[in-house]
């Protein structure tokens, strides 16, 4: 018998099909969240701005200057076009590099206007441009109002909310001020064209002749910070076409077509320019070497030209004779060459110099303004220079310390050691070749001294100034080369494809994806919502939470009284409710055969508290037995609420308490009701010990008493769940139904009378479910307890049953209310 005192544990198991029936049952939350999720999104969608993405497409080629010769190398190309390529890439996201462009188009200053929701970008679509006063301060983040009154003349206003000060900007020194203004609104009038110098704007207004200006309509401009404007637009995308290409796409999203292609175009014209200027760094610096050098050789040239011209007329000589002509002219070319040796050892000292000594060698002087033309050399120096202007151009992308800058340093370092060493085996050279020049400039010279001393003057200073001239005009050389280079250079960037506006561009907002959150969001709240009520519904829902919680039978099943009174099988004995009764009758008729009881049969109905409807129970259960033509009685043991006695019309003065303390006989307190075979035994006046009249030997004999003269004897008791009666009163009966009423019952209820049942103190115990309601995901599932088979009252199958039982009209709302108000 330990089987059938199993109890069920219920916290440890989950319904799930219950749980897909109530959310089939809950379709109307779901359809009303879902409305409102659409809604939103809806409500969203309509004032969310459209994001517009314009591209461009560049690329970064290596155009070599066609008059480049091993004299003219003024450039270097080291790294390839590999190396511009990731450069750009990384130039074009700089801070610095968009500093400019943000400079030259302005774009710290938005122009906004009136949309159908909301104030949208209204660059290039009003009928005047602003150009700004950089030296001046301008306000920011508040919005300056232009209406215009005709074509010409417009009012400039601000409002002021309350006194305080107000921030501004100088873009011109990025200098952040404030100023302290009163609160009131600002109002004034001004023409197109007139400067505007205002505490808080300087600028003058200028017509856009592809706007129409329209009268009344208002126009706005606001100044933003410049760090964060910036910063907007360093999310500029820019991707190689291909892996190892040297195409390159630029995107950029935003709220206006305009504004995204200029930005995207000035950016690549910025670039291009930035691009030209290092190309031409070495040649525009040799060009201001050479013009000073150029300067001082001039003047050089003209003082030796004078102290010429004045020895010969002096002296009356104005040719060499034929033999110093001949050392002369020997004597020049050495002099040149000598001068040539020294310009190039005075480069290479310099250059040790400056790379033992220097940090920065962007500002490396070019080898080929001192004539050197050594390939290790010229490469040496092309190389520090590149690295230099990269480590320069990524300090804008990364903090000092980066790990990539470190990897730059070193090579800056390797190509340092490698042209160190080659400086000074050139040095070494040069120096012999010095030495060797020398020489034979001394042997002439000791042959100079035996012509007459006019003549050894005269080549003196000729050979001055054949130096001098030589020197000028090599320089001169130079700088017309120089200037042939830089005139020549191109920029490396080439455009493709610019940005432009050809429709279309729309790539937001994603409508789509709110409206798809928007159902997920719509479905996942009302899901959690019965999730939970679900989760922690504590009481008795569905037929299955019985069978979960308890081991004790089902015996039957009631549906919900549609009528305001307890006689339900009296009143309407061919409704459903009264067949749902005689099915119980039937049920426990079967349990009297199974314990072979003979004679008089007794029916305990009780419950865990009170309202569950044991009172209900027992009137209709007993007047299914009196209909059969069966002598019943009803006993109402509920000393303590005593309820039975109005149904029938009968006063509760005399009953079972008169009868169990001596003050009445059991003739007495039997009352005959207006119902055949129907009689009822009211509990009388309340007393103040029910428990022990219920344990007393007269209740023993009451029931006994009963038994001779009724078939069926009907005890209404008290509930288990709050007082012990009814515990006292079931050794009386040979059944005990145990009420359970509908959504209102707690699950927690039966932990006491299930305790009962496992140790055999209670016996013969079915459960009858009350007040049921059968509806989408509430009542499902059926053959539970003994399978005695059960009745369902109105509502449990709608119509189900036409033609074979009465159908009662469900109370309106008005019949509930005044239910509930009697009750009151």
């Amino acid at each position: 018998m330990s089987e059938e005192f199993e109890i069920n544990e219920t916290h440890t198991t989950f319904d799930f099909k219950g749980f897909l029936f109530r959310l089939v049952h809950h379709w109307p939350l779901f359809l009303v969240s879902l409305i409102i999720a659409f809604s939103i999104a809806y409500y969203i969608n309509v004032r969310k701005l459209p994001i517009y993405q314009m591209e461009n497409m560049v690329s970064i080629k290596d155009d070599q200057n066609p008059f480049f010769t091993s004299n003219t190398s003024l450039t270097f190309n080291w790294g390839g076009t590999t190396d511009k390529v990731n450069t750009a890439v990384i130039t074009l996201q700089s801070r610095s590099h968009n500093e400019k462009v943000v400079e030259r188009l302005q774009y710290y200053m938005d122009y906004l206007r009136d949309g159908k929701y909301q104030q949208v970008n209204a660059y290039k679509q009003t009928p005047f441009f602003v150009e700004v006063d950089t030296t001046k301060s301008q306000m920011l983040n508040k919005q300056i109002k232009i209406v215009f009154k005709d074509s010409v003349n417009f009012n400039l206003s601000v409002a002021f909310e309350e006194a305080g000060n107000i921030n501004l900007q100088n873009y011109s020194t990025k200098e952040r001020s404030s100023r302290f203004v009163d609160a009131g609104e600002f109002s004034q009038n001004f023409k197109i064209g007139e400067p505007i110098r205002l505490p808080f704007f300087n600028g003058v207004l200028m017509p856009n002749p592809e706007v129409i200006s329209k009268p009344g309509t208002p126009y706005y401009i606001v100044f933003r910070n410049y760090d964060g404007i910036v910063k907007r637009y360093l999310g500029v995308r820019v991707d190689p076409e291909s892996k190892g290409s040297s195409v390159l796409r630029m995107r950029l999203t935003g709220n206006n077509k305009a504004q995204l292609v200029d930005y995207l175009n000035t950016s690549v014209e910025v670039l291009s320019e930035d691009m030209l200027e290092r190309k031409n760094l070495f040649a525009t610096k040799t060009i201001k070497f050479i013009d000073s050098s150029l300067a001082i050789k001039s003047a050089e040239l003209s003082t030796v030209e004078d102290e010429l011209n004045q020895f010969k007329n002096k002296n009356a000589i104005f040719n060499l004779e034929s033999e110093g002509s001949e050392i002369n002219a020997k004597l020049n070319e050495l002099d040149l060459r000598k001068e040539s040796v020294n310009r190039e050892l005075n480069y290479y000292n310099t250059l040790q110099d400056y790379l033992i000594n220097r940090s920065d060698y962007r500002d490396v002087p070019a080898p080929s303004v001192a004539g050197i033309s050594e390939a290790s050399v010229v490469s040496g120096v092309g190389k520090i220079v590149a690295l230099a202007e990269e480590r320069n151009k990524l300090q804008y992308s990364f903090k000092e310390g980066a790990p990539i800058f470190n990897d730059i340093d070193r090579q800056i370092d390797a190509v340092k050691t490698v042209l160190l060493e080659n400086i000074r085996s050139s040095k070494s050279l040069k120096n012999q070749e010095l030495t060797s020049i020398n020489r034979d400039i001394g042997r002439y010279e000791g042959e100079i001294r035996k012509l007459p001393k006019e003549q050894q003057d005269l080549l003196n200073i000729e050979r001055r100034y054949n130096l001098s001239q030589g020197t000028y005009n090599l320089f001169l050389a130079k700088r017309s080369e120089a200037g042939l280079v830089k005139a020549a250079n191109v920029s490396d960037v080439m455009v493709i494809d610019s940005a432009k506006d050809t429709g279309g561009g729309q790539i937001g907002p994603n409508t789509q994806l709110n409206y798809m959150m928007a159902g997920l969001l719509g479905l996942f709240f009302p899901l959690v919502f019965v999730f939970l009520r679900v989760f922690f519904d504590t009481k008795i829902s569905n037929v299955k939470d019985l069978e979960r919680i308890t081991s004790i039978p089902l015996l039957g099943i009631i549906g919900k009284s549609p009528i305001d009174s307890n006689l339900v099988v009296l009143t309407k004995p061919k409704s459903a409710m009264a067949e749902a009764f005689r099915a119980l009758r039937s049920s426990l008729q079967f349990i009297y055969k199974k314990q072979g009881i003979k004679g008089a049969k007794t029916v305990l109905v009780t419950s865990s508290v009170s309202g569950e409807g044991k009172t209900f129970c027992s009137i209709n259960l007993a007047s299914v037995f009196a209909l059969s033509e069966k002598n019943t009685v009803l006993v109402g043991l509920d000393l303590r609420k005593p309820k039975i006695f109005g149904d029938f019309n009968i006063n509760n003065d005399v009953g079972v308490v008169n009868f169990l303390i001596d003050e009445a006989d059991i003739d007495t307190v039997i009352q005959k009701t207006e119902i055949a075979h129907l009689d009822v035994i009211p509990s009388g006046p309340i007393p103040p010990n029910p428990s022990e009249l219920l344990i007393s030997e007269k209740l023993d004999n009451l029931i006994d008493a009963l038994k001779e003269r009724y078939d069926y004897i009907i005890l209404d008791s008290p509930p288990l769940g709050l007082v012990s009666d009814s515990l006292e009163l079931m050794k009386h009966v040979d059944a005990t139904l145990y009420m359970a009423r509908f959504n209102y019952t707690h699950k927690n209820m039966f932990t006491f009378v299930n305790e009962k049942y496992k140790t055999g103190e209670v016996k013969h115990i079915s459960i009858v479910l009350n007040g049921y309601v059968e509806k989408a995901g509430k009542g499902y599932g059926y053959g539970y307890g003994y399978g005695y088979g059960y009745g369902y009252g109105y509502g449990t199958y709608g119509n189900y049953g036409n033609g074979y039982h009465e159908h009662i009209k469900p109370p309106t709302v008005w019949d509930r209310a005044k239910r509930i108000f009697r009750r009151k």
